[in-house]
């Protein structure tokens, strides 16, 4: 009797296990540990956050404050997704560390502009100005490459998305280019004719991108912020589940209400 009772005992244990844990694996299929930075990623994330759980999907956000550890994170399977950086960034990142992640899909691009207290129009620039431009080597490549859609210089073909002032090939007024800190470039905005600004220093220094850039990156820029997450892994239902819902008319609307141009939709 007491053995059928003990054996009893046992099957009920077990078979709770094999429930729970089950349960367990289906709960952690359909939730999504997506790591962002604060401004604007978390924003944008949170936004969709309830429309991903009437879908099925919990979404998990994580907070992060440098650039390598979420990608870092994001190969060691500590976090599934991630939401801080632009492809080139990322394809860089993953070449020096030996990683494989993957981009998801475009969400937002936070572009530069170029700005000018003297001039209305990039048509009104004259001979030698002079024009201000970050100088890290990732935004300083992309100052110059919307110089060039622009019209107002030419690189060489081969410069890629690591452009410097060596690779203008033609230079047809004479400018000149001042390689100086991004964050202090809208303070000698009135010192000289012109600067390339990221969005997000234009945006504290008072001015809306989207109506006082003379010219401005578009969602077409290669420079746009990604959703990674590990090669591999693209097709499954709830990473699907997600881009979807960062391309919806609902992202593309809070972005462009939100953040006033400092941020643009990059889908």
């Amino acid at each position: 009797m007491k053995k059928n009772i003990l054996l009893s005992l046992l099957i009920l244990v077990l078979s709770f296990s094999l429930l729970t844990g089950c349960g367990k694996k289906k709960g952690s299929e359909n939730t999504i540990k997506i790591g962002v930075s604060p401004v604007p990623h978390k924003e944008i994330v949170e936004n969709i956050k309830d429309d991903l759980a009437k879908e099925g999907v919990n979404l998990e956000i994580i907070e992060f404050t440098d650039y390598v550890k979420p990608n870092l994170s994001l190969a060691d399977k500590e976090i599934d997704a991630n939401f801080f950086q632009h492809e080139p960034y990322m394809n860089d990142f993953k070449e020096e560390r030996n990683i494989d992640i993957v981009s998801l899909g475009k969400v937002h691009v936070e572009p530069l502009g170029l700005y000018s207290s003297n001039y209305k129009f990039i048509e009104d620039f004259k001979e030698g100005s002079t024009i201000a431009i970050p100088n890290d080597p990732t935004n300083g490549g992309r100052a110059l490459l919307l110089l060039e859609k622009h019209g107002l210089i030419k690189l060489n073909k081969d410069a890629g998305l690591a452009a410097t002032e060596k690779d203008i090939e033609e230079n047809p007024k004479n400018f000149s280019f001042k390689p100086m800190e991004a964050a202090q470039l809208p303070r000698i905005l009135k010192d000289i004719d012109g600067a390339i600004i990221n969005g997000n220093y234009a945006i504290e220094a008072g001015m809306t991108p989207t109506k006082d850039a003379l010219i401005l990156e578009d969602k077409d820029s290669p420079y746009a912020n990604i959703i990674a997450i590990r090669a591999g892994e693209e097709k499954e239902e709830k990473f699907q589940k997600l881009i979807k819902a960062l391309q919806s008319e609902k992202t593309k609307k809070f972005i462009e209400e939100k953040y006033n141009g400092a941020v643009i939709p990059g889908f």
